[in-house]
């Protein structure tokens, strides 16, 4: 695989680098910003896995992660997010978000899964995950998540979910459903406002219920003979 890092740290982006030389077979190349980033994209054919930080100076990873996956067919993202990694409330078995300090087997196996998905597979991340990063960032705007012909909704005000909906659902209900269908793809816009606020529990006890009740609920089905 051709590996893309961006990331600004240049201690931290060699780092990631060596540990991809050393314990994969794949290539590797770092740059320090976006527009650097864009332009490698512009020059070569292939790229099959950015790894990106989610925001530092002259990073977006969002919108990285968004433009390139136009440029790249099957394009896969993994995301250092901007924060420590003791802060995270749920942890994500799977996880394609990597907060410092970073777990080197664990970076590691989702770069092989990367690896085992088909050329042109979507691009999915877990439904809680991308909300746990998107809270703990404090982001503000919608999250547009779609699973098969299922889309949802999600507002966030300061890294506060405040609304969410789907095609047959609002709020608390909509948040629920949108969370058992596990794994996503997403796309975030930051200027876009909810229509109205349902949800005023704290981001994290809503999400930690809506996991309990999935569980729950998957736990309950009647096992198949």
């Amino acid at each position: 695989m051709q590996l893309l890092i961006v990331h600004r740290d240049p201690e931290m982006g060699e780092a990631l680098v060596q540990m991809v030389k050393n314990y994969t077979r794949h290539h590797c190349l770092l740059v320090s910003s976006e527009a650097a980033a864009v332009d490698w994209a512009r020059h070569h054919q292939r790229c099959d896995l950015l790894l990106t930080q989610l925001e530092a100076e002259g990073i977006n990873g969002l919108a990285l992660g968004s433009g390139l996956s136009e440029i790249f067919s099957g394009l896969q993202v993994l995301f250092f997010p901007n924060y420590n990694a003791d802060e995270r409330r749920l942890e994500i078995t799977g996880s394609k978000i990597f907060p410092e300090p970073i777990v080197g087997d664990e970076l590691l196996a989702a770069i092989e899964n990367a690896e085992q998905r088909p050329k042109d597979a979507s691009d999915l991340f877990q439904v809680v995950d991308v909300l746990q990063m998107c809270c703990l960032s404090r982001r503000s705007g919608a999250l547009q998540m779609v699973r098969e012909e299922k889309n949802g909704l999600v507002f966030l005000r300061n890294g506060t979910i405040v609304h969410a909906e789907t095609t047959t659902a609002r709020g608390v209900e909509a948040l629920f459903e949108i969370v058992t269908w596990k794994q996503v793809e997403f796309a975030y816009e930051r200027s876009v406002r909810p229509p109205l606020e349902t949800i005023t529990h704290a981001w994290d006890d809503i999400l930690i219920r809506a996991v309990t009740s999935e569980r729950e609920e998957r736990t309950s089905r009647p096992q198949s003979a």
